[in-house]
């Protein structure tokens, strides 16, 4: 049983699995663990990654095209703005190039930003953190059977990750199905019609448990989108988020947004369509049209959401540190939720 206020949801007779000091130690296990689990299953190497860019190149994250990026000017370069990464999706593929690595190969960074627009609740902060990795494709794997198939590797690389913790904590409960479930956005809302693109998602992971919901960004047969992506990374044809059902808040979760990243034509055809296509003039896309840059595949991975989720936790802030609203603190405490 859970109950409302505003955007926050409270589980009914909350009780936190573990203290905060064992969470703390919890926290570093799980993510010790998964990290070196996914770099072992998508052969990754772990990179160095910025913290700010400069807006000129055009290699910040627009994320759904609105939110405001924290900028601020630098002495050094003569007073010339930088921006705090929203993510590193457009970083990621040129670092591939400029770092000679080659097709099979991939990156990851541990990626922190901050997300100044963010409606925080349970799963948003403004604090960001998340593993943000990138492997090169030849030109023709950018299919669906390419996309799936990492989906699925990173299914297991979850589900090893929650036997890891099961076996540190036999008594938190492991909950992940054993496959994850595949479906487009279009095909969801033929499905379920008449609800908002957000409940569809509950709707299909509260039936499957674990969903990949592809091809976000583009508009779907009733006229809208089913979600908001940038036009300059993800193909919208071959992308997708990984949802799993969270019985505590009883909500989709997103774990990992990701997807094969856009080629020359594709890139064209969404700024086009989202009526960014002054974009061009910028380095990386000059970069990415002239076939500078290689053909890529990536996403992030939650880190604060990864361990809220294996650890059972009702907010996000027990497992990181970052500015709340007051009200929403005192709602927490009094339901025995300790935000750090």
């Amino acid at each position: 049983m859970i109950k409302k206020i505003d955007r926050l949801i409270i589980p009914m007779d909350y009780r936190p699995v573990l203290s905060v000091k064992d969470t703390e130690i919890a926290i570093k296990k799980i993510k010790d663990y998964f990290e070196a689990a996914l770099a072992s299953e998508l052969n990754l190497t772990r990179v160095s990654a910025p913290l700010f860019v400069k807006p000129e190149t055009g290699m910040n994250d627009n994320l759904n095209g609105v939110e405001r990026p924290v900028n601020f000017e630098v002495k050094s370069i003569g007073g010339g703005i930088v921006e705090i990464v929203h993510s590193l999706a457009k970083w990621k593929r040129v670092a591939l190039a400029k770092y000679g690595f080659k097709v099979g190969e991939g990156l990851y960074t541990d990626m922190n930003a901050i997300r100044r627009d963010e409606d925080l609740d349970n799963l948003h902060s403004i604090y960001v953190d998340q593993w943000d990795w990138e492997a090169i494709i030849n030109k023709e794997d950018r299919n669906e059977e390419t996309l799936k198939a990492i989906v699925r590797k990173i299914f297991n690389v979850l589900k090893k990750t929650e036997e890891h913790v099961f076996e540190a904590y036999p008594h938190i409960p492991k909950t992940l199905p054993e496959d994850i479930f595949f479906i487009t956005t279009q095909e969801l809302e033929d499905m379920y019609p008449n609800l908002s693109p957000k409940e569809r998602e509950e709707a299909i992971c509260r039936d499957k448990k674990a969903v990949f919901v592809m091809k976000i960004g583009g508009i779907l047969k009733s006229g809208i989108k089913h979600d908001g992506r940038a036009p300059d990374y993800d193909d919208w044809t071959l992308n997708g988020d990984i949802l799993l059902w969270y019985p505590l808040l009883e909500t989709a979760f997103e774990i990992s947004s990701m997807g094969i990243r856009v080629d020359e034509d594709s890139l064209m055809h969404q700024l086009k369509e989202a009526g960014c296509e002054e974009r061009t003039k910028l380095k990386y896309h000059m970069d990415l049209l002239e076939k500078k840059l290689p053909y890529t595949v990536g996403g992030g991975i939650g880190q604060s959401r990864l361990c809220m989720y294996f650890l059972k936790k009702a907010h996000i802030g027990e497992v990181q540190s970052s500015v709340w609203p007051d009200s929403m603190v005192d709602a927490c405490e009094s339901a025995n939720i300790y935000l750090l």
